[in-house]
């Protein structure tokens, strides 16, 4: 048959099928009897009748037997026949199913006088007939079984079990029925028997754990009493792995085997992987040694003879390694001459997990990313990737432009190479430095791992910066209104934002801020008024006028400040009011009134407010909101200040009620409007003094004395300060920076100044921020809801 390999190895019969060859197919294995027919091999019956189905490391279906198995034909200990029926069928209810018939025949004369088979699922002895039956050395096995003996049947063997339990004597049909096998050739006794049976014990010898049966088989025919020694011990452990290698440890002498140690010499050990001896183990990299106590094989993983395979465990990539190994190992003693002890163990390390790595070998000039995402073992396949959260099949990203080829290496493993356009659409770029753009790969690989074909998802971010970006250069000029800024719209909103102080320069805000925008094809223009918000006033004094106007140009990605642009002009104005945002009011007032009045002689509400600059037609004043009788009143998200400069017109002296004159009447409403949210901070923590606070809308108007009356606001004088320490001496300035680990504590004193005593200072937020901004994120609570 095409699909089957068969070979003799020791006292085996080891046959293989070529899964290739059976790939999509079901298959049965039967043991022909040519007495009884055919019998179903199943899992039971394998390990009573010393047979084994498994796999190799490849994943071919294996299958051994004991040359002393059920249903071989045995001629004089030296032939051994066995037929296998293999029954194929396209359906895993075996209908229709092909039948081949397979025989196997081996011959094996060289038999010890004893032999003990350690398969992988029952232990086996078999004892030659015509050695001395009894060890002239009486051990408590021996002594224990001869009483028995009176009792055992004529011309049929029994068999006695010495377990921790004690004695157990039972016929060998009942034998049977506990899954033991027991029989006797032409010259040999065998016992067949499962791991871990209930008349089994596990015993520790030179640190490995053996599964032992200790037996006595028992024949008595009129003047022939014949007791055989039938105690069988097998490892059940002995593995050990580390990250590079596979220990497997066997007892080199085994007491229950060997009652007299002294005698006992070991005459070869042999090891071997599959079904074939390796006569040199060095030469594959194995390490086979042994001690006074231990046999010892060493296997490196990967080793030659194994198999590596990957696989996935809790989504983590590693390898397994597998290997299926014997030894043989023969001494002789006293009491037995030869013993031939061989052990079969299929082994499999732990998932041992193996990270996958992303090697950039990116060349800058040629502007491609290339990405090796290794080393894999040939049983993986990469099945899709996700660039730039786009997924693509390996088809789908050839199409797209993307290159993908698998390199190969010299120990067997493989990595995937990507290779992307640097310009590809999906490629993020970003401005990160005066002339560089960083060009950032994010992939994601599928892959498809082992037999299973279980996926397997892994992420990979790769960035390159290469110089090949200019940062813009601002112009800035002023009329006799404006100040104007020009700017290229190269890489504007792509690389880098215009911010004005915190708040992103948008559409929107210049509106607020009755700013007006213009563009071309290559520039940017902002028109700016005067008394626009968010100018700076540097100086203002009688008639002129100093203002700046601040923007910063940032990373539209990490906010980084790449330049700040100003522009800076001095304007001559006969009328104006600026409100500050420290709450300071300068105000020039022109004189509008027929005839004229002296400018000197005007006030504000509180008459000892005087102009601190006059002439014929303007008067200055300068007053803070808190004074000079400045009213306060809320209106929607607004506080609004309220004072009003009038002239005081002038009186004889001595005489209470003011005389007709031909003064004109003069009074100027002065208004200040500020954000609820960002008017007036009392700030206890510096700031960055790159950052300003938003400036006031001012208006004046002439009073009208047909006004609606509104309720006035006294405007409150707060002051915060905070201490070095919880004694509240010694306190840091207010444009002090002052540096707090997350849980120190921090001393604040609020304290109000203001002597009404209707007025009354409850604290109910407290927090502090990287700016004045009242919405500026992140934010580090002091206090809560007071």
């Amino acid at each position: 048959l095409g699909f089957v390999e068969s070979s003799c190895r020791s006292r085996f019969f080891w046959m293989k099928l070529n899964k290739l060859l059976l790939q999509g197919k079901f298959f049965q294995l039967e043991i022909y009897d040519p007495y009884s027919g055919p019998v179903l091999l199943d899992e039971k019956l394998a390990s009573r009748c010393g047979y084994v189905l498994s796999e190799d490391v490849w994943g071919n279906p294996v299958f051994r037997a004991s040359v002393l198995g059920c249903h071989v034909a045995n001629e004089a200990d030296e032939l051994f026949s066995l037929t296998v029926n293999i029954k194929v069928s396209s359906f895993s209810s075996m209908r229709a199913a092909v039948t081949y018939t397979y025989p196997m025949y081996c011959s094996y004369a060289s038999w010890a006088p004893r032999e003990i088979v350690c398969e992988e699922n029952y232990m086996e002895v078999s004892v030659k007939t015509d050695v001395p039956a009894v060890s002239n050395d009486y051990t408590v096995a021996w002594m224990s079984a001869l009483p028995e003996t009176q009792n055992v049947a004529y011309q049929q063997w029994q068999l006695m079990f010495v377990s921790p339990s004690g004695r157990k004597r039972i016929t060998v049909s009942d034998a049977v029925k506990l899954g033991y096998s027991f029989n006797n050739t032409l010259s040999r006794v065998y016992l067949r028997a499962p791991y871990h049976s209930n008349e089994s014990d596990v015993s520790v010898v030179s640190g490995v754990n053996m599964n032992m049966i200790t037996s006595t088989s028992m024949y008595r025919q009129r003047w022939l009493l014949l007791l055989i020694d039938t105690t069988v011990s097998c490892p059940v452990d002995g593995i050990s792995f580390t990250n590079t290698t596979l220990t497997w440890t066997v007892p080199r002498v085994i007491p229950t085997l060997v009652v007299q140690e002294s005698t006992f010499l070991s005459k070869s050990i042999v090891m071997g992987v599959d079904d074939q001896v390796i006569v040199n183990p060095e030469e594959m990299n194995y390490l086979l040694e042994y001690n006074e106590t231990h046999i010892r094989i060493t296997i490196p993983t990967g080793a030659e003879g194994g198999k590596l395979e990957s696989s996935i465990s809790g989504g983590v990539y590693g390898v397994i390694y597998c290997i299926d190994l014997f030894l043989e190992h023969t001494w002789t003693d006293a009491d037995w001459q030869t013993t031939k002890y061989t052990v079969i163990k299929s082994i499999t390390t732990p998932f041992m997990p193996q990270m996958p790595t992303v090697i950039n070998n990116t060349v800058p000039e040629e502007r491609l990313f290339n990405v090796a995402f290794g080393r894999f073992l040939p049983d993986v396949s990469l099945v899709e990737i996700t660039v730039g959260n786009v997924p693509f099949s390996l088809r789908e990203a050839q199409h797209h432009g993307f290159k993908i080829y698998e390199t190969p290496f010299s120990n067997g493993t493989k990595a995937f190479i990507l290779e992307v356009s640097f310009d590809d659409p999906y490629v993020l770029k970003e401005y990160v430095n005066r002339n560089e753009t960083k060009y950032t790969l994010l992939v994601n690989y599928t892959l498809s791992v082992g037999l299973e074909m279980t996926l397997y998802y892994h992420s990979a971010e790769v960035e390159c910066v290469i110089a090949d970006i200019e940062v813009p250069e601002a112009v800035g000029s002023c009329d006799e209104e404006n100040l104007y800024l020009t700017l290229p719209t190269f890489g504007l909103h792509q690389y880098w934002d215009l911010y004005l102080g915190n708040k992103l320069l948008n559409r929107h805000v210049a509106l607020t801020n009755g700013y007006l925008a213009a563009t071309n094809s290559t520039h940017l223009i902002l028109q700016i008024p005067l008394f626009a918000g968010g100018l700076t006033y540097e100086e203002v004094s009688f008639q002129k006028i100093k203002a700046r106007f601040d923007v910063a140009l940032r990373k539209v990605r990490t906010m980084e400040t790449l330049q700040m642009f100003s522009i800076s002009c001095s304007f001559n104005s006969s009328a104006f009011i600026i409100c500050h945002p420290d709450g300071t009011i300068m105000v020039s007032a022109q004189m509008k009134t027929v005839p004229a009045i002296d400018m000197s002689k005007t006030k504000l509400r509180d008459s000892s407010c005087k102009p601190r600059e006059y002439n014929e037609a303007h008067a200055f004043f300068k007053f803070h909101v808190s004074t000079c009788g400045t009213s306060v009143r809320f209106e929607g998200d607004h506080i609004i200040y309220e004072n009003e400069v009038s002239y005081e017109k002038e009186t004889l002296p001595g005489e209470s009620i003011p005389r007709i004159t031909r003064d004109p009447d003069y009074r100027l409403t002065v208004l200040c409007y500020y954000q609820a949210k960002e008017t007036l901070v009392l700030g206890a923590f510096s700031s960055d003094p790159a950052t300003s606070l938003p400036f006031g809308s001012g208006t004046m108007f002439p009073r009208s004395n047909t006004g609606a009356y509104r309720r006035v606001r006294q405007a409150l004088s707060v002051v915060s300060r905070v201490s070095k320490d919880e004694f509240f001496m010694e306190f840091y300035g207010p444009s002090m920076a002052i540096l707090k680990q997350p849980m120190e504590p921090v001393f604040l004193e609020v304290e109000l100044k203001d002597e009404s005593p209707s007025v009354e200072l409850y604290l109910e937020n407290c927090w502090v921020a990287g700016s004045p901004d009242f919405n500026n994120t992140p934010r580090w609570n002091i206090t809560v809801d007071g």
